[in-house]
């Protein structure tokens, strides 16, 4: 298969009138073409808000856009025949699709209940404040629209530990929550068990059971290769292993699994690692974190240090990296935007080395503009691609092989190679990345390389490398850039396209 890479085919505002589902199965030969091996697609079932929200306000797992629920019978990304036929042409094209999960919340029931409450500290989610009391909840969830079609299970209090009234959290009080959150990964707020909405509760047997069926159901009626799973860290460990395991007895085969435990923490995502076995890859968030800074500083940040405490440098097979997402990009919560400028070179370092699996955000690739009212006031954003992006999946598709030598030895110039190998003639190359002044250095692309003339694939140095015979070179990059470095012959094959 080559050098795995991902795309997340959508961003948070990707607009509903353009109907996502048609455009990925439009997009498909190109996204094959540019060298992609999975399309990450948003959430494909029913919203609490219907066709107005990107799926992460979760109503019905079922409804895929199938039944007229909250106001319509598509999602924001259209309907359910449109998302199959998209599944289609891109598995068509060689591309796996992996599918959003979020298991941990649900929001907007279908009706209120009798249940006993209790409210917590909004910063110490373990510290209860007043005494537990009876009150109505909108803790039922039987959906009436799908009138039990795939499912007749019905969500209701006893399936749920935690809900929101009025901006508060409370406990629910049930057999299997005892006055006790869920044991989770992460501590924050004393425990993180709670997010939002109604919070799922996982040791209850019947919803464990049902999460697993429909997770049976889906692949059943879709066709994914794998699944992007939501919000890791608030919930147990243990129960996505069991789900992971289930699904993988049940068909006899493997599934991709990408997680997303949001923090800023090598060592909590490594606990997850070690927790679920590997079972799981997981997104490299202090990467990203990296990113941002070495944005935000130019060439006050000391590229040396760009993977410090990062999960690609010490669980490299583990990882998946990437420079932004749907929940870093403006206007979002967790807003961290990797500066225009560095964007370049983040996605140099993601798509070119060995290490991890890269996945590309959406707006990288296809641009975005959008805007979004905070505080009376109208922000208005756009989105670029980024300069060079195709040639570098290019590279990476065809030429990233072979030994990796890094040059990590200047604060603002750093570079690293790849050998190459020889059942591939042009493969192998050299990368430089520069957030201060013009620079270069001397690197090697090994022995089989020598004598052959090298130049930028992105064309922003005008030079042509030759090659020692010991497969070394003094290779250039402009201020604030980056330069990949090929067989003059490669570049020939890129311009004839």
């Amino acid at each position: 298969m080559g050098n795995l890479t991902i795309i997340q085919f959508f961003h948070w505002y990707y607009p509903s009138e353009n109907n996502l589902w048609l455009h990925a199965a439009e997009q498909a030969a190109h996204l094959k073409e540019m060298g992609f091996n999975f399309a990450w697609l948003p959430p494909a079932y029913k919203s609490a808000k219907g066709d107005t929200e990107p799926g992460y306000a979760v109503y019905d797992l079922y409804d895929l856009g199938e039944f007229y629920q909250k106001g319509s019978i598509r999602t924001k990304h259209g309907t359910r025949e449109e998302y199959l036929r998209a599944i289609g042409a891109l598995r068509d094209n060689g591309i796996g699709v992996l599918a959003d999960v979020i298991f941990n919340h649900r929001f907007h029931g279908d009706g209120k209940e009798i249940a006993t409450i209790q409210k917590v500290s909004t910063e110490n989610r373990t510290e209860f404040e007043g005494e537990p009391m009876s009150t109505d909840v909108s803790t039922v969830y039987n959906f009436p629209g799908r009138n039990k079609k795939y499912s007749n299970y019905t969500w209701d209090h006893h399936s749920f530990s935690g809900t929101s009234v009025n901006g508060e959290i409370f406990m629910i009080h049930n057999e299997y929550t005892n006055g006790t959150w869920g044991k989770v990964i992460s501590n924050q707020f004393g425990n993180f068990d709670y997010l939002m909405g109604d919070d799922v509760e996982f040791r209850n047997p019947f919803v464990r059971e049902e999460l697993k069926q429909w997770g049976k159901w889906y692949i059943e009626n879709t066709g994914v290769a794998g699944f992007r799973l939501d919000a890791l860290k608030h919930m147990p460990t243990d129960y996505y292993a069991e789900w992971i395991d289930f699904l993988k007895d049940t068909f006899r085969r493997d599934f991709f699994f990408i997680g997303e435990c949001w923090r800023n923490d090598r060592q909590m995502l490594m606990e997850y690692l070690d927790q679920t076995a590997g079972r799981i890859q997981l997104f490299d968030v202090p990467l990203h974190a990296n990113f941002f800074e070495a944005s935000q500083k130019g060439r006050d940040y000391d590229l040396r240090s760009i993977f410090n405490n990062t999960l690609v440098q010490v669980r490299p097979e583990r990882t998946i990296t990437f420079v932004d997402n749907h929940d870093t990009q403006p206007l979002q919560a967790l807003e961290s935007f990797v500066e225009a400028w560095f964007k370049p070179l983040a996605t140099a370092v993601i798509l070119l080395r060995e290490q991890g699996i890269p996945c590309v955000f959406y707006p990288a690739v296809y641009g975005a503009a959008y805007s979004d009212e905070a505080n009376g006031q109208t922000r208005n954003i756009k989105i670029e691609p980024v300069p060079g992006i195709e040639r570098m999946l290019h590279a990476r598709r065809d030429l990233a092989f072979g030994y990796q030598h890094d040059y990590f030895d200047h604060p603002n110039v750093v570079g690293w190679t790849r050998g190459g190998k020889d059942e591939m003639a042009l493969s192998g190359f050299a990368v430089l990345i520069s957030n201060g002044d013009d620079g270069y250095k001397t690197m090697s692309v090994g022995r089989r390389n020598a004598t052959k003339v090298f130049v930028d694939l992105l064309g922003h140095r005008p030079e042509k490398v030759t090659i020692d015979q010991d497969g070394g070179a003094e290779f250039f990059v402009s201020a604030g850039s980056v330069s990949v470095w090929v067989d003059e012959k490669y570049l020939s094959v890129e311009n004839n396209k």
